[in-house]
């Protein structure tokens, strides 16, 4: 096989199977060894490198929602690898939040009052509204 190799991308197709809920990635490398295609899978992104004689695929698929790459499984028959991906639930890793209460206990309000009596509006013998009223 020559050292030179032409890096080309390989015809790909990637769909979601909502009947498995699983993400399905096909690659088309036509004469890729078995044993030197190089797949890694993140979270978020799928890279596949396959040397075939004067040819060198190479992908790098972003993927707009997380997948669960340890549980992958790959097939590879007659020029085509199969990668199966299952979807990660957004909320699997999740962390319940405790809520806790803002500030100190509530207490009653005491107001102080002061012995003066209320402003009493010109010509009245009603105290201003904006005073309370003092009962003796």
């Amino acid at each position: 096989m020559s050292e030179n190799r032409i890096k080309m991308a390989p015809d790909t197709v990637a769909y979601a199977d909502r009947g498995t809920h699983k993400l399905v990635v096909e690659f088309a490398i036509p004469g890729a060894p078995t044993d030197t295609i190089d797949v890694k899978i993140l979270g978020d992104s799928i890279h596949l490198t396959a040397p075939a004689k004067d040819i060198e695929y190479v992908a790098a698929l972003a993927l707009v929602w997380p997948v669960k790459p340890d549980k992958a499984e790959a097939i590879y028959e007659h020029g085509l690898l199969r990668i199966e991906v299952p979807f990660k639930d957004p909320m699997e890793d999740a962390v319940k939040v405790a809520i806790k209460t803002a500030g100190a206990e509530t207490k009653p309000a005491t107001i102080a009052t002061k012995t003066a009596p209320p402003a009493i509006a010109r010509g009245s013998s009603k105290p201003v509204a904006a005073e309370p009223a003092l009962t003796h």
